[in-house]
């Protein structure tokens, strides 16, 4: 088929929403390293994470071999409330840039929430009302997993409790004030309302806080309150295995007209968009099948890809949660208050950690200003406000684009558009008048982060 009969949108039936979820790590040959218990080292048993997680999440957490796993039909009833998502070929970009590439862009904001966050909150919240429980806890950056959360609660019935980072707290009371019209607790994080929180303060006086202090409280809180389970929005297998289904849609809205992307693109923060968006086509490449340029796209004052180190580290901040194996910066590592506050943990997915270090993927470090440029571009030729972690792909697809016109090759881009920004307009403000810094961590202060580390054998 010629390129111009393409649509602007691409959009599949109801019925062909994915049924099972897809595990990429069944086709990977290095799996993901397993959690360890901080105290013995030893891999986390089921029944250990059944003390934090819901059973039937830990179940998938810890599955490295089934490569589909069967949706709940309730789940996939509230998937047809917003998906399928559009598949957008980015027509009025190309023309802007002047370039020979193809762009196509997976939407994931045509939800209440906002952002492809509620594809696992939905799963999550089952798996917890299945279990019989009050409530869950959880922690968030910018706010879209606890939109999505809160909605996913509100839904089904079930208590919700949000530590959300204190910058952004603070930076996007409208996010906040969405949670709490779904009926969720929402307290500033790190806070004096938990003992880890309170010992961060005391560390740290005045901190606008992490996602890894975030994930303390959360931790903390549900642990101590019967009935409650700790979710989290990122990072975690099973997050990345509810995701697939952006990736499962791009691809088969792709095949439909015989479209094979050469380059995807995804921004980076803990892994679950990015995990989620390449996950089908991941598995392609580590079966032999075909071959993608892979791109993670990660915040310059949080680069734990790019500057970060393979190794054992804490998931959060308070060294309550189990080791895991990733890139990370160290766990005690607060990153500058950028406005991408989704992408602001210290480390990555273990999943995609293995496979960048297998040299599967490859990723790339943008300025916040180079950023919200791209944002701008966007929103003025595509017609959609771009949430600012969402326009780090933006940023790498326009630059893939230009590198296209300079050598003349048609290449095809495929990124992800997490969702819309029009909760964040204190950024688009920072940023037209001028207000916006590039902050990026020194060479010297990362060593003193690594320094401290979990000694691993």
């Amino acid at each position: 088929m010629a390129i111009r009969e393409i649509p602007y949108k691409i959009y599949l039936s109801e019925s062909e929403i994915p049924t099972a979820w897809y595990n990429v790590r069944a086709d990977m040959k290095n799996k993901p390293a397993p959690l360890l218990n901080p105290g013995t080292h030893q891999p986390m048993t089921a029944e250990e994470l059944s003390q934090v997680f819901c059973a039937d999440l830990v179940a998938q957490e810890l599955d490295n071999d089934t490569a589909y796993i069967p949706i709940p039909q309730e789940i996939q009833d509230f998937y047809r409330m917003y998906r399928p998502s559009p598949l957008v070929r980015a027509y009025c970009l190309e023309r802007k840039l002047q370039t020979p590439a193809r762009i196509y862009y997976k939407f994931e904001g045509n939800n209440t929430s906002g952002s492809h966050k509620l594809n696992s909150a939905i799963a999550q919240a089952y798996y917890a009302k299945k279990q019989g429980l009050t409530g869950v806890t959880t922690e968030t950056g910018a706010g879209q997993w606890g939109t999505a959360l809160s909605m996913a609660c509100a839904y089904l019935g079930l208590d919700c409790k949000v530590y959300m980072v204190k910058v952004s707290y603070e930076q996007k009371p409208f996010r906040r004030e969405v949670m709490r019209t779904y009926g969720a607790s929402v307290t500033p994080s790190p806070s004096m309302t938990t003992r880890v929180g309170q010992k961060i303060l005391a560390e740290h006086p005045g901190t606008t806080g992490s996602l890894g202090c975030a994930i303390s409280e959360a931790v903390e809180a549900a642990v101590t309150q019967p009935g409650y389970r700790y979710v989290l929005g990122s990072v975690l297998n099973q997050v990345l295995l509810h995701q697939s289904v952006i990736g499962l849609e791009a691809k088969a809205a792709l095949d439909k007209y015989g479209v094979k992307p050469d380059i995807i693109i995804g921004c980076a923060g803990g892994g679950s968009n990015l995990g989620g968006l390449i996950s089908p086509f991941m598995g392609e490449k580590l079966r032999g099948e075909a071959d993608y340029r892979i791109i993670a796209v990660e915040p310059a004052s949080c680069p734990s890809f790019t500057r970060g180190v393979y190794a054992y580290d804490f998931a959060d901040t308070g060294m309550v949660c189990p080791l895991a194996k990733m890139y990370t910066l160290g766990s005690d590592f607060i990153p500058a208050p950028n406005h991408a506050g989704g992408l602001r943990y210290h480390g990555m997915s273990p999943i995609l950690s293995q496979l960048y270090d297998d040299g599967l993927m490859e990723a790339v470090a943008v300025p916040q200003t180079a950023v919200f440029e791209a944002a701008e571009l966007f929103a003025r030729v595509e017609g959609i406000l771009p949430a600012p972690e969402s326009s780090h792909a933006i940023r790498a697809a326009i630059d893939e684009a230009l590198r296209c016109k300079e050598t003349g090759e048609e290449k095809t881009i495929l990124f992800g558009l997490t969702g819309t920004g029009y909760f964040d307009m204190v950024a688009y403000e920072k940023y037209h008048d001028g207000l916006m810094s590039d902050e990026v961590p020194t060479d010297e202060q990362l060593a003193l982060f690594r320094a401290r580390l979990p000694k691993v054998d």
